[in-house]
């Protein structure tokens, strides 16, 4: 036995549960996710998404519409007469046509302890904020933003030193043997749910780029945790005058230091910063244009004596 799902994501995050979902032997009718978007340095070439991508090794079908406001759109997705839709990060809001056309219904996959960290973005907020602790829950999807009941969790610690990049490759992993095991008590008619409490909500919006540039007034812990929390991507930066003339670098690691100082200031030639309170040490830079370089290469060819400024 094996159930007839319909997938639906986007990002490099969803496809573990899509090949996953496929090697359990269930039956994916078909495969939603973002339209091809430009890429490539001018922009000029189609790519599509990963889940997309993913999807076609498979052999598996795929569908990319814009939206679902089309009875067209609706009624091709009734259509594939799914048991459940497996949602993991698609990008859409779905509709209450679309959430009520599978047999059982639509489950998501969310990376946060819900709900704590409903929305966009749960993975970077939640090391932002400095959280010890975060997870994966497998929710039945209902209107509401990450409102549903639970079906399953996951939970994962947060340790001082992980970045955002290494933290969701542990819970894109994590989450895909969640989704498995939730399906398969689907499939056998046990899959209890449990209603979210009421109280901790927390949203989690989309990363804003003006919110990775680094105040270096902020205390050293904040600051170690919001370069944590975009990295790699956005990556979080400040200016360096360079001949003259600003130049961005992205701070891809970093770890709290001893030290106090005028915020801003390199109280080392090591990489030391003095911050609001307490300093942090640059552990991984990258300029503009440039490639990732651990501390040590990168002051080799950009020396940082101890009382330069950043800003």
């Amino acid at each position: 036995m094996s159930l007839r799902i319909v997938f639906m994501g986007t990002p490099d995050f969803a496809v573990a549960t899509l090949k996953a979902l496929h090697a359990a032997g269930h039956e994916i009718v078909a495969v939603y996710s973002q339209p091809p978007r430009p890429a490539g340095r001018r922009g000029l070439e189609l790519q599509k998404s990963p889940v997309h991508l993913a999807a076609e090794s498979l052999g598996l079908p795929v569908f990319t519409p814009l939206n679902f406001k089309a009875e067209e759109e609706r009624e091709r997705f009734r259509a594939h007469r799914a048991d459940v839709a497996v949602v993991v990060a698609y990008g859409l809001l779905l509709p209450p046509a679309i959430l009520e056309a599978p047999r059982f219904g639509c489950y998501n996959g969310h990376a946060s302890l819900l709900p704590r960290w409903r929305g966009a973005a749960p993975i970077q907020r939640a090391i932002m904020a400095g959280d010890a602790e975060t997870g994966i829950m497998v929710m039945k999807m209902e209107e509401g933003l990450d409102t549903g009941p639970v079906a399953g969790t996951a939970r994962e610690p947060i340790p001082l030193d992980i970045s955002a990049g290494e933290l969701h490759d542990r819970l894109m992993q994590a989450g895909a043997t969640l989704m498995v095991e939730a399906m398969a008590r689907l499939e056998r008619g046990d899959l209890p749910l449990t209603s979210q409490p009421e109280g901790g909500v927390l949203y989690a919006a989309k990363i804003d780029k003006a919110e990775a540039r680094i105040d270096f007034a902020a205390p050293a812990r904040s600051l170690h945790d919001r370069i944590r929390g975009l990295a790699p991507f956005p990556g979080a930066w400040f200016e360096l005058s360079v001949a003259g003339k600003p130049e961005r670098v992205k701070v891809l690691k970093a770890a709290l230091a001893e030290g106090e100082g005028e915020p801003g200031t390199l109280l080392d030639h090591a990489g030391t910063v003095a911050c609001g309170a307490g300093a942090i040490r640059l552990l991984r830079l990258q300029k503009a244009g440039g490639k990732p370089l651990d501390i040590d290469d990168f002051l080799r060819g950009t020396p940082l004596p101890q009382g330069t400024r950043l800003s």
